[in-house]
């Protein structure tokens, strides 16, 4: 297998990641319709520049393709692209509140490589060395499983609203991080 890097994202990524979320949310799209996914794409599911502009947003490099993002934030929104439904970026405290894993997509063709469990690993060690103690997240459904394989448990399923009037079903879940 290919030697896989994870850093931090720029701007200057922006494009490779918009291909990207493009192919992993059209390709491992379980439980969605295409309707669905092409009116969640650049809404609910897309770039959120303010996570690259934070330096929480990572990427997964297989040589020089990127082939997986994901990020934390230490921001109230829960989900969503520069543009979603529901964007709220006060500061959360690392005292009182959980700090949010988002937007987490792998290519098709690397999908269960473990690159999600690299990204979400090199996530939970920033947003622990930030401070906080606990995660929030709102899991897609082909997420779902990667997060609950990693401790995550639900709590809560929301139905986001989508531009077509349709819906996308995600999970919210939590997890709180044991101190070594």
């Amino acid at each position: 297998m290919t030697p896989l890097n994870v850093r931090l994202a720029t701007l200057a990524n922006v494009p490779a990641l918009e291909t990207l979320i493009q192919a992993s949310a059209r390709g491992l799209r379980e439980g969605y319709s295409a309707e669905q996914v092409e009116a969640a794409l650049g809404n609910a599911l897309g770039v959120d520049r303010q996570l690259i502009r934070d330096e929480t947003y990572f990427l997964a490099e297989a040589g020089t393709e990127i082939v997986g993002c994901g990020g934390w934030s230490k921001r109230k929104t829960l989900f969503g692209a520069d543009h979603g439904p529901v964007k709220d970026d006060a500061w959360l405290d690392p005292a009182t509140d959980a700090a949010r894993i988002r937007a987490f997509f792998v290519h098709p063709t690397w999908a269960r490589r473990g690159i999600g469990t690299q990204l979400l690993y090199a996530c939970e060690m920033a947003a622990a060395a930030a401070g906080f103690s606990r995660l929030e997240l709102a899991a897609t459904l082909p997420g779902f499983p990667l997060y609950r394989e990693r401790g995550y448990q639900e709590f809560e399923w929301l139905q986001v609203p989508l531009p077509n009037g349709l819906t996308l079903p995600v999970v919210r879940m939590r997890k709180t991080l044991t101190r070594s």
